[in-house]
């Protein structure tokens, strides 16, 4: 079904809602399985309908679709199954035993057993399991929060748990317009029409059925007789009868939808599209008001609609209204001031040497190709060359003769143009000879083959990407003069347009209005257009003087420029009227006979620039006057290629020597200096969605085309918590980014106790203080720490293996009962004042690692102190079992984020046993790290366990069948070294995709399943190792300790350090005694709350002032005019980024380059 029809159902939806049509609404949400009424589905399951329950829930999904799918209708067939038991309905028990649950025998046969043997006890209350379980109502409560969570979490469901933003009565509205629409077709209109049925055409006059009446005192609405409940709502601009507009705005549609059928003079001789014979039929129809949507309801004898059908357009264009008058080009209000020429990139701030092309990336990555086929990555703040790569075919064997005579030959090849794909996880290299490479980026030096295609006999002159059928795909043009698009993730081949008469030069993709579409220029002036069918070229006009043109459009997508020079060297820069198809403005001070062809970029939906007569020229998009122009200190070439980076603050242009300069505004001479000294941030150079299908697949995007930048303004980028993010939005982060790193930046530090809050844990179980021997100290450090699930208590875990718990009490100060550092806690025990204290056996405290893990609903914790494993009850602190005596001992704990009886133990000897409680058995044993097991993390959504070891190694296992999937070592910070053994934490992401590990030289993070490393922190030496770090509970802070007392706060996604806890906040002096923290707990519903385990025994909750609300802000210092810093920091307080030396060039060959976007989390 197409998005206009889905669309479509989402209105009936909505009238059938309005109307009170309930059960047709549900009835509809069902059979489309469009959208999933959550407030009808909770009403089914509180009521206990639970056959409408299935049934409606078959709609979207089936019980074998996946692991989701399967839990929830477990879950309420097991409700359904519970409350007969409860009913001592022993038959319909055993009818929905028989018939609704047998079918997970073969998924679990030991749980459908489990659930057998319920029927022969008298109360199914007295199996452990079910002993809490209450009344029917609150099981129903409990069951339905738990299948929330899992619909949410089910791919199935994605996008079809919430209703379109819709206003009201919006069907009846479209309708409305419709007939707005058609009364001004009538040949005679009538001020008040008479509509009796929608089921005709409305036409004006006597003998009509659905024609005029007399004039009514009753409202002038058409549907104003339809019964409704409340009166249909003021439509405004809407209603019937709205004078037409004055101004239509450009659509694409009314210049392809009518092409010339004779050949075209050149656009300075008329206006393109406009066909004098046609002129009287043109005045004659009525224009498409200006709000009428992308779908409207046209009558059958509309002559522009026939028009369009006949010219053969597909569905998508006979939906889009046309602009069928050559009224001018409606632009947005640009102002009329003209852009202040200091903001034009004109300072030069570095060289490149070797190159002649470049584009640049805007955290500092400019890739580079040359005319000897290199291809090369820079990064701006070392000025160094980090990536190199010569030209060579990557399978000779699978290249046609020609290819291969050609090579053998001369084995070279020039680079005609380079470029990244949207998310920058590609690039695209097209040659001179026949073929296109496309390589994988993952930083550094990693650069990866990925695609290698012979695309075209001869020259592949330009490229492009694209995302038709919402699939990433890439467009070559060559000197066979023909268009060819292609899969960029299986190099097959979608589509070939033909029709150019000579080599095509440039490709230009684009969407308007949901229509997507190619340009293509070639070199004999033509240009073309192109749908993604195989209906031949809509549009075929001459470029300015019929010039060798390319064509872009400003990164708002809004209007169309292009730039060219003809054999006899006249050039041309102007803008487009799309509506027409003809030039709106051609601009001045380009020179004349120039020797190459002029080559443009644009920026800021404002500025032009072009490079002509030895210099850089520089145009406001408003004004054809040119208002500045630069050398660039001399040295540039007669038509030197340029490109502006996305915020268009620097410039990349070539030189005569084959290299390449980089000039620069007041912002980006800033923003170069805070590359110079931010941390090393592998993710801005490599994206783990790299050759993933479904990645690609899942990106609705458009393509935008200015030739520095062809990145459409809505393509979906990809998050750290999951969700896609368009690049309108990355395009506004970009802008706040570019803003905040043009500022000079301090950190803000907490030095005194009253800058925060923080609240020491009273501890009447630690017997010792300060002043005793440091092994006595030792025995009683935290060496484990976490907050309950629930955030209303701390647990720790000592060195001498007793537990302690913290539980907040609810009062006026504190009415959640949460965890806070306002109130004092209670040091909780039971009445038996017995204490949790782990089996110790032969185990010294000095060699025993701690490990607990607490269950889902806080009822239980598992723990270990180098003897066995014991199960304790969290309210009686009795111990329940133990089990798994040493040696190994176990090291690590974490349950199974589906099954809580399954439990991952990593132990000292380096193995991994995952074991299940339930059977009191090791399922299996995985090994792969050559020292004890220091971390365990689960990812519900990979179905992956990552393991690290204090080998500083990584290893991801599969959780379906316990198979290692990949293996990696943390990657040391230069000029240190990785200790003998190390403890290495991991932990999840909120996504359930992105990992942090933490180490004692850093702090990392990859993307699973293959540990691709994205960032890196690395801590000042003096700070010290690291001790521990964690994700705040909405992961966009990590909080990390230092052995010298200081605990960092960074921002997740950019491993920024914003805040800096200084230990004199909130540890007494006493010069006989070191504490520090050994680790910190995130709470769980908090995220500006933490606590500190430390070495002395204490536990410290920290938050905020309440008056600052968050941890840190970005302050501007005095220098850039913002006033004073209320908290100072020195910048050279954070740490250095990691540096690759430069290779040796190897040669002086001009080259040619791409601006790489900036793929963020």
């Amino acid at each position: 079904m197409s998005s206009l029809s889905r669309e479509l159902v989402f209105l009936i939806l909505q009238f059938l809602d309005e109307e009170k049509f309930k059960e047709s609404v549900h009835r509809l949400e069902q059979e489309s399985g469009f959208f999933f009424n959550m407030r009808h589905f909770e009403e089914m399951v509180t009521n206990g309908d639970w056959e409408n329950v299935e049934k409606y829930l078959l709609g979207f999904t089936k019980v074998d679709d996946n692991r989701y799918s399967m839990k929830i209708f477990f879950e309420i067939r097991k409700q359904k199954y519970l409350e007969a038991l409860d009913r001592k309905d022993r038959p319909k028990a055993v009818d929905i035993l028989v018939k609704d649950l047998k079918v997970f025998s073969s998924f679990n046969e030991d749980l459908f057993k489990e659930i057998t043997q319920l029927l022969t006890l008298d109360n199914f209350r007295q199996n452990e399991q079910l002993s809490k379980y209450g009344d029917t109502q609150t099981a129903r409560s409990i069951m339905l929060s738990e299948l929330k969570k899992l619909l949410e979490a089910n791919p199935l469901f994605r996008e079809k748990l919430s209703f379109p933003t819709l206003k009201n009565s919006r069907l009846r509205t479209l309708i409305n317009q419709s007939l707005n629409w058609q009364h001004q077709l009538c040949k005679n209109p009538k001020p008040n029409p008479d509509i009796k049925t929608l089921f005709v055409d409305h036409s004006c006059g006597p003998s009509q059925p659905n024609g005029a009446r007399a004039p009514s005192p009753v409202t002038n609405h058409f549907m104003g007789t339809v019964p409704k409940p409340v009166g249909f709502p003021p439509l405004s601009a809407h209603g019937p009868f709205q004078p037409p507009p004055g101004v239509l705005p450009a659509s694409l549609a009314g210049w392809m939808a009518n092409p010339s059928q004779v050949p075209h003079p050149a656009v300075s001789s008329g206006p393109i599209g406009f066909n004098p014979q046609n002129t009287t039929a043109l005045l004659k129809r009525p224009r498409t008001p200006t709000n009428n949507l992308s779908m409207d309801y046209h009558t059958a004898d509309s002559e522009h609609v026939i028009k369009r059908r006949s010219f053969g357009l597909p569905d998508e264009v006979n939906n889009v209204p046309v602009n069928v008058l050559p009224i001018g080009l409606t632009t947005q209000n640009h102002g009329q001031c003209s852009y202040p020429t200091d903001d034009f990139p004109k300072a030069v701030v570095m060289n490149l040497n070797q190159g002649s092309t470049a584009d640049l990336h805007m955290l500092g990555y400019s890739l580079v190709g040359t005319n000897s086929g290199e291809v090369m990555v820079w990064e701006l703040g070392s000025r160094n060359r980090i990536c190199h790569r010569s030209f060579k075919v990557w399978d000779l064997g699978a290249c046609s003769m020609a290819l291969q005579t050609s090579l053998a030959n001369d084995y070279s090849a020039s680079i005609n143009r380079v470029m990244w794909s949207p998310d920058g996880s590609l690039f695209g290299v097209a040659y001179s000879k026949h073929i296109v490479q496309l390589y994988s980026y993952h930083g550094v030096d990693d650069l990866r083959n990925h695609l290698e295609i012979e695309a075209h006999v001869g020259s592949v002159n330009d490229l492009a990407f694209s995302f038709p059928n919402k699939q990433l795909c890439i467009i070559t043009c060559g000197e066979d003069r023909l268009i060819k698009v292609w899969d960029a993730v299986s190099g097959t081949k979608q589509f070939t347009f033909e029709g150019h008469e000579a080599p095509v030069h440039s490709v230009c993709p684009h969407i308007k209005e949901s229509i997507q579409f190619i340009f293509a220029t070639a070199t004999d002036g033509k240009i073309k257009a192109w749908l993604y069918d195989n209906m031949g070229s809509r549009v075929d006009y001459d470029a300015p003087g019929h010039s060798t043109t390319t064509m872009a459009y400003s990164a708002d997508g809004t209007r169309l420029f292009s730039c060219g020079t003809n054999k006899e060297g006249d050039s041309y820069l102007v803008e487009w009227n799309e509506s027409e198809g003809a030039v709106k403005r051609t601009y001045a001070g380009l020179g004349r006979r120039a020797s190459g062809i002029v080559q443009f970029d644009t920026t800021k939906n404002r500025i032009l620039a072009a490079g002509d007569d030895f210099m850089i020229k520089f145009w406001d998009m408003d004004n054809v006057n040119l208002l500045a122009t630069t050398d660039a200190e001399g040295g540039l070439p007669p038509s030197p290629c340029l490109r502006f980076n996305k915020e268009g603050i620097l410039l990349a242009v070539s030189t005569n020597e084959n290299a390449i300069k980089i000039l620069a505004n007041a912002d980006g001479v800033r923003l170069l200096r805070t590359m110079e000294n931010s941390p090393f941030d592998a993710s801005r150079v490599a994206s783990a969605t790299v050759v993933k299908s479904p990645s690609f697949g899942a990106t609705n995007a458009t393509i935008g085309s200015s030739i520095g930048d062809r990145v459409p303004p809505v393509i979906p980028m990809v998050t750290m918590n999951g969700e896609n993010r368009s690049l309108a939005d990355a395009k506004s982060r970009i802008a706040d980014e570019s803003t905040e790193k043009s500022r000079i930046l301090k950190l803000t530090e907490v030095n005194e106790p009253s800058q925060c809050r923080s609240l020491r844990l009273p501890d009447s179980l630690t017997a010792i203080r300060p002043a005793v021997l440091d092994f006595t100290i030792k025995t009683y450090q935290v060496s484990r720490l976490m907050y309950t699930n629930s955030g209303f208590a701390i647990l720790a875990l000592a060195a001498n293996a007793v537990h302690k718990l913290w539980k907040w009490p609810k009062n006026e100060r504190n009415p959640t009962g949460k965890a806070s550092a306002n109130t004092l806690p209670q040091l909780w025990q039971p009445a038996s004042w017995i204490l949790m204290t782990n089996d110790i056996s032969d185990a010294s405290p000095e060699d025993a690692v701690p490990c607990f893990a607490l269950s889902k609903n806080d009822s239980y914790v598992m723990s270990a102190s180098g003897g066995k494993i014991s199960l304790f009850n969290m309210m009686t602190f009795k111990t329940m079992t133990t089990f798994m005596p040493p040696p190994p001992a176990a090291t690590f704990l974490a349950f199974h984020p589906q099954d809580n009886n399954i439990i991952a133990i990593g132990m000292d000897d380096s193995s991994i046993q995952i074991y299940n409680v339930r059977v009191d058995e090791v399922k299996i044993k995985l090994k792969g790290h050559q020292k004890r097991i220091t971390g365990l993390a689960f990812s519900k959504t990979l179905n992956v366990l990552v393991s690290s070891g204090a080998d500083s190694q990584l290893c991801v296992w599969s959780t379906d069948a316990w198979e290692n999937q990949t293996s990696k070592y943390l990657q040391m910070p230069p000029g240190r070294s990785a200790p003998p053994i190390a403890d290495t934490r991991v932990q999840f992401h909120q996504d359930q995709t992105h990992l942090l590990a933490v180490h004692e030289t850093q702090i990392a993070l990859y993307e699973a399943p293959k540990l691709t490393c994205l960032k890196q922190w690395v801590p000042l030496e003096a700070s010290g190792p690291i001790t521990y770090a964690t994700y705040s509970c909405d992961s966009q802070s990590i909080y990390v300790s230092c052995e010298d007392g200081s605990i960092g706060v960074l921002t997740a996604s950019t491993l920024r350090l914003r805040c800096r806890i200084n230990p004199s906040s909130y540890i007494p002096v006493n010069p006989s005694l070191r504490v520090y923290p050994l680790v910190i707990a995130a709470h769980p519903t908090e995220p500006n709350q933490f606590a500190l385990g430390l070495t002395d025994g204490g536990v410290c909750v920290f938050e905020p002032l309440e008056s600052e609300g968050k941890w840190g802000s970005l302050i501007p210092s005095p220098e850039n005019g913002a006033g004073p810093s209320t908290s100072g920091a020195a910048s050279s307080d954070q740490p250095q980024p990691q540096r690759v030396k430069n290779d040796k060039f190897l040669n002086d060959k001009p080259m040619h380059f791409a601006i790489r976007p900036d793929p963020k989390f």
